[in-house]
């Protein structure tokens, strides 16, 4: 009996990595990435918004290894370190964070990545969604990572960019889009809505970095009410919400095939100096789901 012809034969499923935004929190996408490989599954095309951008940016350029040591030796006052303050375009301009990371990262095309990559934005005057696809990796993950407030916008190719949370905060579309069949999505803010204001203690709210870098500066971020919240409570909460339900409503009318949600509400907004727990709950968040990968390698017919 003759063989199958090439076209019949059994293939294996390509696979798209989504990974969803959160800041610091976003950490965790180096965890789970490293479980995913040790389980089998190595990505063949990748999509990032925001933090999920800057990591998925670094995996599909090779040097994720580089990335993970530099955050696991972050410490509070690195990231303070990163504070370029502008008021009147955003707290942080991202100067400082993109030229640091731009010095040690070698730069490249994005369609020249080893991995097939993207990353999301918003097109601040228009609401529109942006793939970035093509161009430097870097000015890429610099208008992917602007999140409203923090990071000032970025004018790219004639439109200004802001973070891809606004309209796609876990883009499993793009990832699709890039031509995966199978996409394990990585959804940063399954456990956040409210988690800010559920702690007790208004001291405790506040992202540890963000506390250190008001007091070096003689700010307030306090309450002045007992039983309120903080203005940065409040502003970083609704952007919560608004990501949490824009993410749902996405991921309900484009599901992935398997969804990864690490537990991290803990982790602050600017806790980038706790990478270490962050990834450790990355290799948890898949230890959860282990039972659903297996199938997830066999070829398609």
């Amino acid at each position: 009996m003759s063989s199958a012809p090439p076209a019949s034969r059994a293939r294996k499923p390509a696979i798209g990595l989504a990974l969803g935004g959160g800041s610091a929190r976003g950490w965790a996408h180096i965890g789970v990435i490293r479980a995913l490989e040790e389980a089998g599954i190595r990505p063949d095309f990748i999509a990032g918004t925001s933090i999920g951008a800057l990591v998925g940016a670094a995996y599909a350029a090779g040097e994720l290894d580089k990335l993970e040591s530099w955050a696991r030796g972050m410490h509070v006052r690195n990231v303070l370190g990163f504070f370029d303050v502008s008021l009147a375009s955003g707290l942080l301009k991202g100067e400082r964070l993109i030229e640091f990371i731009r010095r040690d990262f070698a730069d490249r095309p994005i369609e020249e990545l080893p991995i097939p990559f993207a990353a999301t934005a918003t097109a601040l005057h228009t609401g529109q969604e942006v793939w970035l696809r093509t161009g430097s990796t870097l000015d890429a993950v610099r208008a992917s990572i602007s999140f409203p407030g923090l990071f000032a916008p970025v004018m790219h190719e004639g439109r200004l960019l802001v973070d891809g949370g606004l309209v796609n905060p876990v883009p499993v579309s793009l990832a699709r889009a890039l031509g995966a069949d199978i996409v394990i999505a990585v959804d940063l803010s399954s456990d956040l809505v409210g988690s800010r204001l559920r702690n007790s203690d208004p001291g405790e709210r506040q992202s540890s970095a963000i506390a250190e870098w008001a007091k070096t500066h003689g700010l307030a971020l306090h309450s002045q009410g007992e039983n309120l919240p903080s203005l940065i409570d409040v502003v970083v909460s609704s952007l919560q919400i608004m990501q949490v339900r824009i993410g749902r409503s996405r991921m309900a009318g484009e599901p992935p095939d398997l969804l990864v949600a690490p537990r991290i509400a803990g982790i602050g907004l600017l806790d980038y100096h706790r990478a270490d727990e962050a990834i450790e709950e990355g290799r948890a968040a898949v230890a959860r789901v282990a039972h659903q990968i297996g199938s997830m390698v066999v070829p398609k017919a």
